[in-house]
């Protein structure tokens, strides 16, 4: 079997590692972004530690799919995929949150300051990038097993 090829592993390395620091950063420590998350002095305690906790679901999972993909021995597909999987988790929940009602990927205080991508806020674009990196990755990885 072909082993996985180094661009693959690297773009999912590069997801996986966005995914473990990227929340921290624009929640937390941006302060542009951060203002409107964890640093907001609008939210309720509440809210903020659900942001913090998708934050540490994120360093996790991104953590945790860093060394499965690093990981040397056995089934290096089956580790390449659960790493790819791991790193859509919290992507994955980002889009899904946007389909609950009364959500929004703004507050209404930031809502006319907001950049736009495409007509989506730039965290649902990022998403959506993300995942479209790491399916394609497993795509031609799967496809490349078949050859």
């Amino acid at each position: 079997m072909k082993p996985v090829s180094k661009l693959s592993r690297t773009l999912v390395g590069a997801a996986l590692a966005v995914t473990a620091v990227g929340p921290l950063l624009a929640d937390f420590v941006v302060p542009r972004t951060a203002r409107q998350h964890l640093r907001n002095p609008n939210w309720p305690p509440h809210a903020k530690f659900h942001d913090a906790q998708y934050i540490v679901m994120g360093m996790l999972t991104g953590g945790i799919g860093l060394r499965v993909l690093s990981r040397r021995g056995g089934d290096e597909r089956a580790r390449f995929q659960l790493a790819a999987a791991l790193g859509s988790i919290p992507w994955l929940g980002m889009v899904g949150a946007s389909l609950f009602p009364g959500t929004a990927a703004t507050d209404p205080e930031f809502e006319a300051t907001e950049p736009q991508v495409l007509g989506m806020h730039p965290q649902l674009v990022m998403a959506l990038a993300l995942l479209t990196g790491l399916s394609g990755a497993v795509t031609v990885e799967s496809a490349r097993s078949r050859r």
